[in-house]
């Protein structure tokens, strides 16, 4: 693994292009993440991830995605079943703990049956961001909720349910999301609230995950730590925050390098995103034009960057995979109106 660049790469459409092949194998990418573009049926699938990994060399390369639920699913019908928002599970839990918790645990383990016979091995889930009233509909019903306790705990039911199916999660997005105003695909949030509520607040549910081996940053700008630089390209927060009071010392991946709430080139972006701190640039739009700035400005893994990166790979653990019509049925009677 020492030869790969810290990056995760996209690719643009259902099948490798030959000049995304010998991107690829010529810059060797730590691993992939895939999007509904991406997407058209089960055995083009399973091709185009196995044709990542023989692209780079590595059959344990990781494949990523987002399948949350709700409108952030990117597996969907007929190959996925249309799994509830965030929010639903958190409203569940609210009103009966047990059946809340078994319910978010249910629904990850469905993802990892659905997800790892494609050859996907990693979900970006869970969503940690506790949201507020007025906040951007970015996150929106993705979270669990507006309680902190209620988002640390789904959260963590969530991971333990990806973990159970042989997956790795994600936690996202460190130290918060939940207060943007407004969406950091097209804009730079900037939160102007005390150290002290973030700490109470919005960093809880990490804190109370920190030994997870994976997160996702966020773009948004916090004044209170640093009133310059978002949370993905500042060393400040990075170190203060995300290593320091939350003490998360996994594999830390930027959110998607091509979101406009970042400013530069992408090639000055991802240059930013490891000076500040983060172990992995992401990039996930697949176009080539931005692949090749993003590969000449993102160094090696090393140091303690890729020792969070094998340990990410040696947290795989094997999965049971019987009981799948069984475990099907109990999720969809915990869930109202299903």
């Amino acid at each position: 693994m020492s030869n790969c660049k810290a990056m995760i790469l996209g690719c643009a459409g259902t099948e490798l292009s030959a000049d995304e092949i010998a991107l690829y194998r010529d810059q060797q990418p730590w691993g992939f993440i895939l999007f509904a573009r991406n997407l058209k049926e089960e055995g083009q699938i399973r091709s185009l991830v196995q044709s990542m990994r023989d692209a780079v060399g590595r059959q344990d390369a990781p494949v990523l995605i987002d399948q949350e639920g709700g409108r952030v699913q990117r597996i969907r019908a007929p190959m996925a079943e249309s799994y509830p928002s965030g929010s639903v599970l958190g409203a569940l839990y609210e009103q009966d703990e047990a059946r809340g918790l078994r319910a978010a645990w249910l629904m990850s383990r469905l993802h990892a049956f659905d997800l790892t016979k494609l050859g996907i091995n990693i979900n970006c889930l869970p969503v940690l961001d506790v949201v507020v009233p007025g906040g951007t509909p970015a996150i929106g019903n993705r979270s669990y909720g507006e309680n902190t306790a209620t988002v640390a705990a789904v959260g963590k039911a969530a991971a333990e349910g990806l973990k159970a199916g042989g997956m790795l999660p994600v936690m996202k997005h460190m130290p918060g999301h939940g207060r943007a105003m407004v969406d950091s695909h097209h804009d730079l949030p900037v939160v102007s609230a005390s150290i002290d509520e973030l700490d109470a607040h919005d960093f809880l549910p990490f804190r109370q995950m920190k030994d997870e081996l994976m997160g996702m940053s966020a773009h948004i700008v916090f004044t209170a730590i640093d009133p310059e630089n978002p949370a993905t390209t500042s060393r400040k927060v990075i170190d203060e925050v995300i290593r320091g009071r939350i003490g998360f010392d996994g594999l830390l991946l930027s959110d998607d390098s091509s979101m406009n709430a970042l400013k530069g080139t992408l090639g000055e972006r991802a240059a930013n995103i490891i000076s500040g701190g983060c172990d992995i640039v992401l990039h996930c739009n697949g176009v080539m034009e931005e692949m090749k700035q993003v590969v000449r400005e993102v160094p090696l893994l090393s140091g303690k960057s890729l020792k969070r990166a094998e340990a990410a790979l040696a947290g795989f653990t094997p999965a049971d995979t019987s009981r799948e019509a069984d475990l099907r049925a109990e999720f969809w009677s915990l869930i109202p109106s299903a």
